[in-house]
């Protein structure tokens, strides 16, 4: 029923060449354009990076079946990746050991796409026009026409502003400089850059607790090392995360390990920091808040942002998208991932009928799918195309097939009060003892431990 499709896939991620696999499985033509240099480019920049789950919830099955064929070895399915192993023993085997070399075109930026012959306003005849994608290489512009798109170029070179108005603070752009945004290598590449140096983190998610964990560490080794927590909310325990219930084990520590930190004095906290401005002081970085009698700043050598990201839509202002105003994620799929009303991490499995836009062919994947809101987890994004794929080709029951059980997280937060007592969040209400926030925690404590970890 493909009848011998061509489907352009943007971006060579770990949900991009999923897509491209299902679709090479499918009978059907990938074309994968990826704007780096090697697949797997925005991993390259944060691969220091531990994953939370482990491999077995790293692993797309189409792309293993094309593994398996060239004598692939599996990681241990219970170990945890950085992101520079799932590159090296995964994404770039994938990307060279199989036939999706051929179909990988790296160094491929899209500027733009629409459909052959029309524009956005013009309608009859409309969807049986192949879709044009313009793109620019080392050769210059060129075009490629394709059945179908799957974008999944994923968010993270388009991170959120210092400005808690989701505009820049007045002063950032001319202070680049000294601003680096989502999760830098403050241990490693970025050392120098870092040590013996007062470093301000903005956020309150795992990239702002993972950058600060490792300043409190690169303070153990360079002396004069100081990190500054800038918190826009007003609780910092919202980041310690769901402790021992996390059913994403990696994830659940980390948020144990920043409370201690946080509990021992390691890291000076500015809570209800909303960024306005961005300054010189003596050579250094000014950061403020607020105005008038309530204004306060404070003065770091380095700022790293991170706030989050969110999805580049400039090269797709011919499609007719179907978006949420707020979260910007189809608008079928916003509602079970507005951070506004949740960040359980359980997002139910969706796929086509949830992606679809009013541009028939063409879907959002992986990270870009979820517009703003940071719940993303990658094996989400393979249900995703695996279903997607599945539309594409004709096979609306295979589509509409949900394949994937998803782990839940710890706690949850709904309508921005955190209720970790809810049924299936840290194992339920307390019984009797005051002082436990829940069952699980109720139980450790007349276990004589200090607690599960989730309160």
């Amino acid at each position: 029923m493909s009848g011998g499709k061509t489907v352009a896939i943007i971006g060579a991620g770990p949900v991009g060449l999923a897509a491209a696999a299902h679709v090479l499985e499918r009978g059907m033509s990938p074309i994968v354009l990826e704007a780096g240099p090697e697949a797997g480019h925005a991993i390259r920049q944060w691969q220091q990076v531990q994953l939370f789950s482990p491999w077995e919830y790293n692993f797309d099955k189409a792309a293993l079946r094309l593994l398996a064929a060239t004598g692939w070895n599996s990681p241990d399915p219970k170990s945890y990746p950085t992101g520079g192993e799932l590159l090296d023993r995964y994404l770039t085997p994938l990307a060279t050991r199989t036939p999706l070399r051929e179909a990988i075109r790296t160094s491929s930026r899209v500027t733009a796409i629409s459909r052959t012959g029309f524009d956005k306003a013009k309608s009859k005849g409309r969807e049986q026009a192949p879709f044009e994608i313009r793109y620019q290489n080392g050769k210059g512009p060129e075009v490629l026409r394709a059945d179908a798109v799957i974008d999944a170029s994923g968010t993270w070179f388009s991170p959120n502003p210092a400005g808690s108005n989701g505009l820049p603070a007045i002063g950032e752009r001319e202070h680049a400089g000294r601003i680096a945004y989502g999760m830098p290598d403050v241990r490693g590449v970025e050392r120098a850059r870092y040590a013996g140096k007062t470093v301000a983190v903005l956020g309150a998610g795992h990239s702002a607790v993972g950058t600060l964990i490792d300043l409190v560490q690169l303070a153990d080794e360079a002396p004069g090392t100081q990190a500054i927590w800038l918190l826009r909310g007003a609780d910092p325990a919202k980041s310690f995360g769901g402790g021992r219930n996390d059913k994403l084990a990696a994830r659940g520590e980390l948020g144990s390990a920043f409370a201690a930190l946080v509990a021992a004095g390691k890291i000076r906290i500015e809570a209800g920091f909303g960024v306005t401005h961005i300054s010189s002081s003596e050579g250094r970085l000014r950061i403020s808040a607020g105005a008038g009698c309530g204004a306060r700043s404070v003065v770091a050598d380095e700022l790293v942002v991170s706030t989050g990201f969110r999805p580049d839509l400039a090269f797709l202002s011919e499609l007719r998208l179907r978006l949420d105003p707020a979260i910007e994620a189809p608008v079928a799929l916003a509602p079970l991932i507005d951070p506004n009303e949740h960040s359980c991490g359980t997002v139910r499995p969706h796929g086509a009928r949830e992606l679809a836009h009013d541009e028939p062919g063409f879907y959002l994947a992986g990270m870009k799918s979820y517009g703003r809101a940071p719940t993303f987890l990658m094996m989400t994004g393979y249900e995703q195309v695996r279903s997607v794929v599945a539309e594409i080709a004709g096979d609306s029951k295979a589509a509409a097939r949900v394949e994937l059980v998803l782990p839940e997280t710890g706690v949850c937060t709904r309508g921005g009060v955190e209720s970790a007592g809810a049924a299936g969040c840290c194992g339920g209400p307390a019984k009797t003892e005051p002082s436990a926030c829940c069952a699980d925690d109720e139980a450790a404590k007349k276990a004589g431990a200090k607690g599960c970890g989730c309160s």
